[in-house]
């Protein structure tokens, strides 16, 4: 019998698809590298370098990928593969696994667009809230046409390759049709993900200082899994640690303030007990937390554009805090910041992490005041587990559902219109000001997000153009819920903290763009707050202790965060985060920790974003080990107390 050529063995057709898939990621690289942002320029060896260690992951996701193609070569029998009408059949198939590929690629390209990253654990949470993101990509993209393009090319790629891969099918069967010869070809393959799961590990890409190198050097496919399978790191496991009693002390030498001072002498005990020496201010709170609003978007920022007029006038009318800076990129980020004054813990925010009720928040601090505490959401709050979080830390939740049809300007996947959403806390104000309570209400809004919708006629800036006009319609919402607010009998007895939950983008000129994480925050109460700019150094923690501080609460207090007007100057730092890099920044340094326990520090620049090398530093390292192991074990010892308890 004639010897088979290697195209005419029955698994070709996985070099044929290792080359295709290979290809595409390198076609997907090149686009990549030539789609500008503000990522800092790459050198020639760069270049090279990304593309080598980016074939080296390719073929390590396709490890991964192929296991389906060899199952399907393994177990299709002789008598069934060679046979005439398999062979569509089998192209079909094909077709298949090449539409998913350039679906994939697509995919990648449009998450590219958003955050200037290869996929990471945003795509894994979108993956898990499908109406949400199937909606947003519907409204804000022509699917119908992307699918079809996308149908069309695959059907022609395979036309192409049709007969690299019906040439194992026209061969004739020889020993090849044979269970255990199959299997023979098979097992190797099937077992390398096994291998690559051992071996090959995401921090292998990161061979440069420069974030676009890196992302250029990973491949989507894998990036998306390695972030599935990462969803929460254990601290002491991955990052730099020190003595656990001694991270305690560290951070309990920290957190004394003149008014805020240690409850016992227990060495591992954070609990203060805070008390000032003016009376209490029973006045009400409305904190909204605003979606993507980048601090330079205002142009007290430097802004030209003029998005934000009404924003701009408050900051003169009101406290301005001009050096803020989020804790994250994503929304439960800044929702874990503003309710738990907690810093970033790596992996997923608390807010999504199981056995998480039950822990001390500014909602319970204003309850055991005595007032009504709501969480007030635009979307549906099943959304990264919002309601089961703050239901479970004693909030009331509310959201779109509990607005009549009738009541709603305009909505989109993510949510209802902002000016809508104000509506409901106007109404759940005017409520509890009716039985006498004062109210805490932690309002989020969802306008300024893709597809950028929101009613006609608000602003000189179309529906649906872009961020910017998104952007100004928000500017716009909020100041009309001010000037409706006004009219209500409770509003001069009301302070209105307008903060955003995180920055527009999160891609920049080094690992932890600092540029990327500057928040706007005003704090507006004509009748109780004087005016003044406020540009000392603060982290989005520090929000909840700063609001209980203005209405000077004495409550016992397990925030990890300051009141920034009870902290000595010099004192200040800021938090901020990826899903796995840890930023703390102190005066102009910051300490960066990664996984494999790995400590740098830098000197960012808070103009650009990026950030050089700076000398050791072991004073600002372990200081930064203390914050985040210490808030690591916290939460690690009231998640093991509340699954014990139940």
């Amino acid at each position: 019998m004639k010897e088979l050529s290697w195209r005419e063995r029955r698994f070709a057709p996985l070099v044929v698809f290792a080359a295709a898939f290979c290809a595409g990621s390198f076609l997907l690289r090149v686009v990549f590298s030539n789609s500008g942002g503000d990522h800092q320029a790459l050198g020639f060896g760069e270049v090279i370098a990304a593309f080598v260690i980016g074939l080296y992951f390719d073929l390590a996701a396709y490890l991964y990928a192929a296991v389906p193609i060899a199952l399907y070569l393994l177990l299709a029998p002789a008598a069934v593969f060679h046979r005439l009408w398999h062979r569509p059949l089998w192209l079909a198939f094909c077709w298949a696994l090449v539409f998913g590929t350039l679906f994939l690629f697509v995919a990648e390209w449009f998450f590219w667009q958003e955050f200037r990253t290869r996929f990471n654990f945003i795509a894994v949470d979108y993956l898990l809230y499908t109406r949400e993101v199937i909606g947003n990509i519907r409204e804000s993209y022509p699917v119908g046409r992307i699918l079809a393009a996308l149908g069309a090319l695959a059907a022609l790629l395979v036309w192409l390759l049709r007969n690299w891969l019906l040439a194992p099918l026209r061969a004739p069967a020889g020993s090849a049709g044979k269970f255990r010869h199959r299997l023979a070809w098979a097992l190797p393959v099937l077992a390398a993900p096994f291998l690559v799961f051992m071996w090959v590990d995401r921090t292998q890409r990161d061979f440069s200082a420069n974030p676009l190198a890196n992302e250029l050097a990973g491949d989507g496919l894998y990036e998306f899994f390695s972030a599935a399978y990462r969803n929460e790191l254990d601290y002491v496991t991955h990052y730099a640690s020190i003595d656990p009693l001694k991270a305690r002390e560290t951070l309990r030498a920290r957190l004394e303030t003149p008014h805020s001072k240690l409850a016992s002498a227990n060495p591992g005990d954070l609990t203060r007990t805070v008390k000032y020496p003016r009376d209490e201010k029973r006045l009400n709170v409305v904190l909204v937390s605003v979606e993507s609003l980048s601090a330079d978007f205002m142009a007290k920022f430097g802004n030209t554009k003029g998005l934000t007029p009404r924003l701009d006038r408050l900051a003169d009318q009101g406290l301005f805090f001009t050096q803020l800076y989020a804790t994250g990129t994503r929304t439960v980020r800044g929702l874990e910041a503003l309710s738990l004054a907690y810093p970033p813990t790596p992996g997923q925010s608390i807010v999504k992490r199981p056995h998480n009720e039950g822990m001390f928040t500014i909602g319970g601090v204003f309850a055991s005041k005595g007032y009504d505490v709501r969480y007030l959401y635009g979307g549906y709050a099943y959304f990264d587990n919002m309601r089961a979080f703050f239901e479970g830390n004693g909030y009331l939740v509310e959201d779109r559902t509990v607005i009549p049809r009738e009541k709603i300007h305009h909505e989109n996947i993510w949510g209802v219109a902002d000016e809508d959403l104000f509506t409901l806390a106007l109404e759940r104000g005017d409520e509890s000001h009716a039985r006498g309570r004062p109210f805490f209400h932690h309002v989020m809004t969802t306008s300024n997000h893709r597809p950028f919708t929101y009613p006609d006629g608000r602003i000189d800036i179309p529906s649906k153009t872009n961020r910017d006009g998104a952007v100004k319609y928000t500017d716009w919402a909020i100041g009309d819920f001010l000037d409706r607010a006004a009219k209500h009998a409770w509003f001069d007895d009301t302070v209105f903290v307008i903060v955003a939950d995180h920055c527009a983008s999160s891609a920049g000129k080094s690992d932890v763009p600092i540029n990327r994480y500057l928040i706007p925050m005003v704090i507006y109460s004509p009748r109780n707050i004087q005016p003044r700019k406020v540009d000392r150094l603060m982290s989005q923690v520090d929000v909840p202790p700063t609001i209980l501080g203005l209405l000077n609460f004495a409550y016992t207090s397990q925030f990890l965060g300051y009141d920034l007007f009870d902290l000595e100057p010099g004192r200040e730092r800021a938090f901020v985060s990826t899903y796995q890099e840890l930023g703390f920044m102190r005066g102009d340094e910051m300490a960066i920790l990664r996984p494999g326990k790995r400590v740098s520090v830098v000197k960012p620049d808070p103009r650009d974003g990026s950030a050089v090398p700076a000398k050791a530093n072991p004073a600002l390292a372990e200081e930064a080990i203390a914050w985040y192991q210490a808030a690591s074990s916290l939460f690690a010892e009231h998640r093991d107390k509340q699954a014990k308890g139940r």
